[in-house]
């Protein structure tokens, strides 16, 4: 088989699963069809939940080990589609339906790519994983999933970028903020007002910039994205709730910026969903980003969040299709796309040495 032959196969497979509704924490059939295809091609592979794996059957714990990673969930299709978005519509070279470009491409690519290097000469092992509940960063996607792999030593993520190499994302913090006043009525003086409690801390958020800036990632971002106050027009609030959206660099812990916050806007409860989600990066010298700069790719800074930000080990981000697709009406990718990425690919990982 050629490439040709492997991208045919890679198509045929993402037509596949776009007609397979796999809305994050429902991706059971889209899983059930992918382990089909492994069946298919007598690749064994480990499952759980809603995640797969399968590692080369040469497997040496002596050898370092390549992780190649992509994502089988969806988000939810904005009502903006003039298609039918769980049919896969090929127009000349471009694949319309919901998961083509996010991250449908670099699954079924990576997928190819696994097979391919199968028959190659390699001085390390190779695991594909498909992960589960990427786009809501859910607890039964990556993370359920990592103890059950072998020690990783670098991963590439399929996330659409253009094929040029992400090499740092920034980290994500959902924080939960409340002020808390007394109720009264409107037309009296009484009552504490508790969205004016909160405007002194509102304004120093929305003011406040971080030091720290990366070249790659910028600064770090802090914006209130949801705001709930009151019930009628003629009760003055006693309890305000607002979201925080933080998004961190590679200076700033989650961890750190919350308490930082805790410590300034005084006025405010401060409860944070979640600190797993940190920023990450790999390093320009790494073998592999050497190989995609020697290619002419140029490396960049990700401001979206990906299974990436799950990972203990260096990884970073390569994939057909444009990020600016993602999550859009009427997402499409590129036959052609998925062609080059899975001769790029192959390119980068012939003859490594880690």
């Amino acid at each position: 088989m050629d490439i040709k032959d492997y991208t045919n196969d890679a198509v045929a497979l993402l037509k596949e699963l776009i007609a397979i509704p796999s809305i994050s924490r429902d991706e059971k059939k889209a899983a059930d069809r992918l382990s089909q295809y492994l069946d298919m091609w007598d690749l064994p592979y480990g499952r759980e939940g809603n995640n797969l794996w399968v590692g080369c059957p040469d497997w040496d714990n002596n050898r370092p080990t390549v992780m190649l990673n992509a994502h089988i969930d969806t988000v939810k299709p904005v009502s903006s589609w003039t298609r039918d978005p769980f049919t896969p519509t090929q127009e000349g070279d471009t694949l319309y339906g919901l998961g083509s470009n996010d991250c449908g491409g670099g699954l079924v690519a990576l997928l190819q790519v696994y097979r391919i290097m199968l028959h190659r000469q390699r001085n390390y092992n190779l695991l594909w994983v498909a992960s589960s509940e990427e786009e809501v960063s859910g607890e039964n996607g990556f993370s359920r999933v990592l103890h059950r792999l072998p020690p990783i030593d670098v991963a590439i993520v399929g996330e659409p970028t253009c094929m040029q190499p992400a090499i740092a994302e920034k980290g994500l913090m959902v924080i939960d903020g409340y002020a808390h006043g007394k109720s009264g009525h409107a037309a009296r003086e009484g009552g504490v007002n508790a969205i004016y409690e909160a405007l002194d801390d509102l304004v120093w958020l929305r003011d406040y910039q971080f030091r720290k800036t990366s070249p790659l990632l910028g600064a770090t971002k802090m914006s209130v994205t949801v705001i709930e106050g009151g019930t009628q027009h003629n009760v003055i609030p006693d309890t305000l709730h607002f979201i925080i959206d933080v998004r961190t660099n590679e200076f700033y812990q989650n961890e750190f910026v919350f308490e930082f916050l805790r410590k300034k806007m005084t006025k405010c409860e401060l409860h944070v969903r979640s600190f797993r989600l940190h920023s990450s990066s790999i390093p320009a010298e790494h073998p592999l980003i050497r190989r995609c700069i020697e290619r002419g790719m140029q490396p960049f800074g990700s401001p979206t969040l990906s299974d990436q930000a799950l990972m203990p080990f260096p990884s970073f981000k390569l994939g057909p299709g444009d990020s600016n697709r993602s999550h859009s009406a009427d997402e499409f990718i590129r036959i052609s796309e998925i062609e080059q990425a899975i001769d790029t690919y192959v390119a980068l990982l012939e003859g490594l040495t880690l």
